[in-house]
């Protein structure tokens, strides 16, 4: 290659904290800017910037994903009591994924990036397994109420009109605990047809699971409406595609998924998505080998690592000591993003690029090149342990080679 490719329209970049904050600048600096002439609209979403702006901006990069129509986002701290004491924040702000989520009204799409020198603990599977998580509401957006008396809890509902409805929820004996929480019929439509558009794009199998048995109302809704956007819109497109829609409960699925060789989609409710994609990611290795890509009704899309600032190893870094930290899973968000970014606006040259820059990342892990995270599930004979900036001069080595 010897001109750099010329994107035609922006992706939004979101910077991000602590150690992936630094990977992020590494592989712009290694792998992307020598090959592209990036055209990205930057926001700053460093939890001290986030604070300066009163959490402004990462508002604003989410209407710009909704301008642009794809983004990549660097991981962020999610702060809590101890990061507003260690940033002297002015209060504990929104999670930013929480923040893109509701207003993109997305769903999140978690796959492990497959090796073949780094075998599943679960031996049957052979091909990636996808979390589809549902990134509205549930035990998120839920009430809760410490009791710690003798009383009623009752659930209660008022119409616009004034019309009331109560349901006893327990009449507590003594102390206890309560919960409320809801969902939207729009959104849990949105999350269908956000899965069964990815499962169609991947042409691959859509599992969907709740409890409905056990959750009469709640999860049969979730149910009922997958199965009545699948018969109305969906359906004779998965035959055409020669793909499934499946549904069942839950630990039937957690059974079956044991038993399968992978290769599907599976979408799950909020809280059971956020358990069940760590599962999966440890299960194929790492969470530092799985993607996040957030894919919202109207076709937006973001991409991202699933794990998160990497905190132990910045201390480090910090301090002038060599880390070994895995950079796949946020060079797959950039990758992700510049192929879709390509395919929206047919430049083929970036699509190839960024596949060939995934081919050679895989392709030094395979050939034993790895961080220190990796050396003791990868099979090769022959490792050499990398610290953080040259597993990515290897992984440039590799896409010279093949470009």
């Amino acid at each position: 290659m010897t001109e750099r490719i010329k994107m035609l329209t922006p992706l939004v970049e979101m910077d991000g904290d602590e150690m992936t904050r630094v990977i992020w600048k590494m592989i712009k600096d290694i792998l992307l800017t020598p090959y592209i002439e990036l055209k990205t609209e930057y926001y700053d979403l460093g939890l001290e910037h986030r604070d300066k702006t009163n959490d402004k901006v990462t508002e604003e990069s989410a209407l710009a994903i909704k301008k642009y129509g794809v983004g990549v986002k660097c991981a962020t701290i999610t702060a809590n009591a101890d990061r507003v004491k260690e940033y002297n924040l002015k209060q504990v702000w929104k999670s930013p994924n929480a923040t893109i989520r509701a207003i993109l009204d997305g769903t999140v799409f978690r796959t492990p990036i497959i090796v073949d020198s780094i075998k599943p603990f679960v031996k049957t599977w052979k091909k990636p397994i996808t979390i589809a998580r549902h990134a509205y509401g549930d035990i998120y957006k839920s009430i809760e109420y410490r009791v710690k008396a003798k009383g009623k809890a009752e659930l209660v509902f008022t119409t616009e009109s004034g019309e009331v409805s109560s349901q006893t929820i327990h009449d507590f004996a003594g102390p206890g605990v309560i919960m409320g929480m809801h969902n939207l019929d729009q959104s849990i439509q949105d999350f269908a047809r956000a899965c069964f558009t990815y499962a169609l794009e991947q042409k691959q199998d859509l599992w969907f699971s709740t409890k409905d048995t056990i959750s009469k109302t709640y999860d049969h809704t979730f149910k009922d409406l997958f199965q009545e956007i699948y018969d109305n819109e969906y359906k004779d497109n998965f035959a055409a595609a020669n793909i499934e829609y499946f549904y069942t409960l839950i630990d039937d699925v957690v059974a079956r998924i044991i038993r399968s060789e992978g290769g599907v989609v599976w979408a799950c409710k909020n809280y059971d998505g956020d358990v069940m994609s760590d599962m999966v990611a440890t299960a194929f290795g790492s969470l530092a080998m799985m993607t996040s890509v957030l894919l919202s009704p109207e076709g937006y899309y973001e991409f991202e690592a699933a794990h998160g600032t990497v905190q132990r190893h910045y201390y480090k870094h910090l301090k002038g000591e060599e880390t070994s930290t895995n950079s796949m899973a946020t060079l797959f968000a950039w990758t992700g993003a510049l192929k879709k970014r390509g395919e929206l606006d047919g430049l083929n040259e970036l699509v190839d690029f960024a596949n060939k820059l995934e081919k050679a990342s895989i392709q030094t892990i395979e050939e034993g090149v790895i961080t220190k995270d990796l050396a003791e599930l990868s099979e090769v004979r022959q490792k050499r342990v990398v610290n953080t900036e040259d597993f990515l001069r290897e992984v440039n080595k590799r896409l010279i080679a093949i470009l």
